[in-house]
């Protein structure tokens, strides 16, 4: 395997580039880890933005390309790995609900999320990228449903996407804890992957605010 060949994910614990560590695992996929530490700022230093000028992680470095927004590593790491079984191929009936889902998440969830974290005054329905928050959560919420998972009973990535951000925003409170939403956090969050990569998180955390002398 040459250095172009390995996986680098740009990672800081505790941050939504966690789900990406989680299906790296999930994947079976052997990475490099360039570890940022965000309570010192370091993702706004220019180091990282000359990666990501957004200063924003998950980013990964893969065949001298770059891949930045958290929907497009989902993607495309699954499809790197087809043989673990978590992406619908593209003559697979499934891949277009695979796909919704997964572009719901980035277009619909996150700036619903936002602009409720933020407090900001929703724009009109007709407007909005996703309607309104409740109609949002409740496609979601019926989708989920129908079965196990997002496509009934076979786990994709867009399991592991969702799963750890609902588990996160539940937490926080600002995902309802309905019994739909827990009882599918649960699956994702009980899974070993997610169990090994939080502890971990966990302490590299702790180590990033002694760093900061916080």
């Amino acid at each position: 395997m040459t250095s172009d060949d390995r996986i680098t994910l740009y990672y800081s614990p505790q941050t939504r580039a966690t789900g990406a560590r989680v299906l790296l695992e999930e994947l079976g996929a052997s990475y490099d880890l360039h570890v940022l530490n965000t309570k010192a700022g370091e993702q706004r230093q220019p180091a990282y933005l000359a990666v990501n000028p957004l200063g924003k992680v998950p980013a990964i470095h893969h065949r001298g390309e770059l891949v930045t927004e958290q929907v497009a590593i989902f993607i495309y790491l699954a499809d790197l790995f087809p043989q673990a079984g978590l992406t619908p191929m593209l003559n697979d009936a499934k891949r277009g609900p695979y796909l919704r889902w997964i572009a719901y998440y980035a277009a619909s969830f996150e700036p619903a999320l936002i602009d409720k974290y933020m407090q900001r005054t929703p724009a009109p329905a007709t407007q909005s990228p996703y309607s309104g928050y409740n109609t949002m959560l409740g496609a979601l919420e019926a989708q989920l449903s129908k079965g196990a998972y997002l496509l009934g009973e076979r786990l994709t990535a867009a399991d592991i996407l969702w799963g750890v951000a609902l588990n996160w925003t539940m937490m926080f409170g600002l995902v309802p804890r309905t019994e739909v939403f827990m009882r599918y956090a649960a699956l994702i969050t009980a899974r070993p992957a997610f169990q090994r990569i939080t502890a971990i998180d966990a302490d590299m955390a702790e180590q990033h605010a002694a760093a900061c002398g916080t």
